[in-house]
């Protein structure tokens, strides 16, 4: 049993999660060798999505169980129940990537681009782009079933880990269809400041911070109250943290993010703080700006469509709203029946989760 020592490695807690998440895939290589060498293409492919990240999902489920149990009977079961949200995330982010027509994810070639490359370089028959959206579709599945079997194999107690799965049940539900709002928005090219917020809490922020903290409390068997208290801080940081991304979506460094710069206007992406800019930009700015979502931008157009969304007071008020959502939610963390131990740790989570580069 491990109890607090009134420190907080966040490097550590990356490398043991790493860890497990290897063990796992290294199990789940040697369940699929039969299948042969385009098995061990997709495994590798799996690999290197579970790999690097900021572990945000993990680490909240780890303290969401600590909030409500300050001792861990189970560490390495608590990991592997923790790793589950990371692959979860690995799954959104494969068929984000593909839904999105990014081309890169951390640096590299998005899973298909990635497998788009191969085909053409095997000089195989068909279209390489369909060999890659079906590759992205079925490792995003794989992964998806991934997340299920380590929660429910975690090695908790079966009766946590039935309450548990039922959270990991809502959470999905919520972030693909959440996922399929955004769709939505992207095709019909418009989205007001409601509709962007609704996308924005379903798609990212509850599964982002609320949803973990509610799978690793009902772990440690939360009671309703414990439920409530974490939401009360959890959403509120869920929806910094995602306004904080949609922040670095357009003003990002490549060199940080690993992704093209001002990736999500190129995208077309219809975020919060592009909702902002087309309500509070004059006219004809708002036109450039609406025109010019979804297509293909050179560096001297994503500056001019930055300075437009600065001059319509956008950044400035998402950076606002950023800051009020992360005082509410500290706010109610230290009103709640918590330990200060933990409150300090998720203290710590907030302010990494909203005040980041990457």
């Amino acid at each position: 049993m491990t109890s607090w020592d009134g420190s907080w490695d966040d490097a550590a807690f990356r490398d043991r999660l790493q860890k497990v998440l290897d063990e796992f895939l290294d199990e789940m290589s040697a369940r699929l060798a039969p299948l042969g060498p385009d098995a061990v293409t997709l495994l590798e492919e799996a690999r290197r999505s579970v790999s690097g990240g900021k572990r945000f999902r993990a680490a909240f489920c780890w303290w969401g169980y600590r909030a409500v149990e300050p001792d861990v009977s189970d560490e390495d079961a608590l990991l592997r129940a923790c790793a589950a949200l990371e692959v979860l995330h690995a799954s959104a982010l494969v068929h984000d990537d593909y839904m999105d027509a990014s081309d890169t994810r951390r640096g590299r070639p998005a899973t298909h681009r990635a497998f788009a490359g191969r085909h053409r370089s095997q000089s195989w028959r068909g279209d390489p782009e369909q060999y890659g959206a079906s590759a992205a579709i079925l490792l995003g599945d794989l992964l998806l079933s991934w997340s299920d079997e380590l929660l429910r194999r975690c090695g908790l107690p079966a009766d946590r880990v039935a309450a548990a799965l039922q959270v990991f049940d809502l959470c999905r539900n919520e972030v693909i269809a959440g996922q399929f709002l955004d769709v939505s928005v992207q095709a019909r090219g418009h989205a007001d400041v409601d509709t962007a917020m609704t996308v924005l809490r379903y798609k990212s922020a509850k599964y982002s911070i609320e949803r973990p903290l509610h799978v690793g409390a009902t772990l440690a068997g939360a009671t309703p109250d414990h439920v409530r208290e974490l939401s009360a801080y959890g959403l509120p940081l869920g929806e910094a943290f995602q306004l904080r991304d949609d922040l670095l979506g357009v003003y990002g460094d490549p060199a940080t993010t690993g992704k093209p710069a001002g990736d999500d206007l190129v995208e077309g992406k219809r975020t919060v703080l592009v909702a902002l800019a087309l309500d509070g930009a004059s006219s004809a700015d708002a036109s450039r700006l609406d025109a010019s979502l979804g297509r293909p931008l050179a560096d001297a157009d994503i500056a001019e469509l930055r300075r437009i969304i600065d001059d319509s007071g956008a950044h400035a008020q998402v950076e606002q709203v950023i800051d009020e959502l992360v005082s509410v939610s500290l706010s109610r963390l230290q009103d709640s029946t918590f330990a200060e131990p933990a409150r300090a740790v998720l203290r710590e989570l907030a302010a990494a989760a909203t005040d980041r580069a990457v």
